[in-house]
């Protein structure tokens, strides 16, 4: 997994003036939890931008002024309720040997027959939570839905892998593809005769 780099300072202080003041100079307090003690930094806002501003997850890799440098996960963001700037974010550190949880995000390839005779698609799971070792974490789910035809579903089960375990039901919907008015029901046999058809008129059409 891609991971980005914040580069930061140790903070002195965590006042609410301190953490006023960092604010009002651009820069977003931050606690970075899983190891010894809290470890408590700050870095300019505009850092943050590809990894809080992007439906892709990433790791982050968080290097402190004076040459320490940790691997963590973003863990929880604040935002402000008008403006949405970043308030605070907490992190947590990743250890090579310590299952983390983190949700990936789930990317559709392919069209849907069923979409293509009219049905509704239906993206249930954008992102999937899963638990695994750092190294084994995802960039994200491709999901294949070249077969999906009305009234089908390709649920959790489909994307089951030894390397993580994703922290949903088995059955859970990721994406279905419901009937709509004017959704056309075809069956295996219509769809490989509309296929052959196709084909044997593509040929005349080359031969003339």
């Amino acid at each position: 997994m891609k991971s980005i780099t914040i580069t930061g300072s140790k903070r002195e202080s965590v006042g609410k003036k301190a953490t006023k003041a960092l604010r009002n100079a651009g820069k977003v307090p931050c606690v970075l939890y899983g190891g010894e003690k809290p470890l408590h930094f700050s870095a300019d806002e505009p850092a943050f931008k590809h990894l809080v501003y992007t439906p892709n997850a990433h790791t982050a890799v968080i290097e402190i002024e004076g040459g320490d440098k940790f691997d963590a996960v973003l863990q929880d963001i604040q935002f402000h309720p008008v403006t949405d700037a970043i308030l605070h974010i907490d992190f947590y550190q990743l250890f090579a040997d310590k299952e983390v949880t983190m949700d990936i995000p789930v990317r559709l390839v392919g069209n849907s027959p069923g979409v293509r005779n009219g049905g509704r698609l239906l993206f249930r799971k954008r992102k999937l939570a899963i638990k695994a070792l750092p190294a084994k974490l995802p960039d994200f789910f491709d999901v294949d839905i070249s077969k999906l035809k009305i009234g089908g579903t390709i649920a959790v089960e489909t994307l089951l892998n030894s390397d993580f375990t994703i922290l949903h039901p088995d059955s859970t919907a990721v994406v279905q593809v419901k009937a709509a008015r004017n959704a056309v029901v075809v069956d295996d046999d219509e769809e490989e005769g509309e296929e052959g058809a196709a084909e044997a008129s593509t040929e005349e059409a080359a031969a003339e």
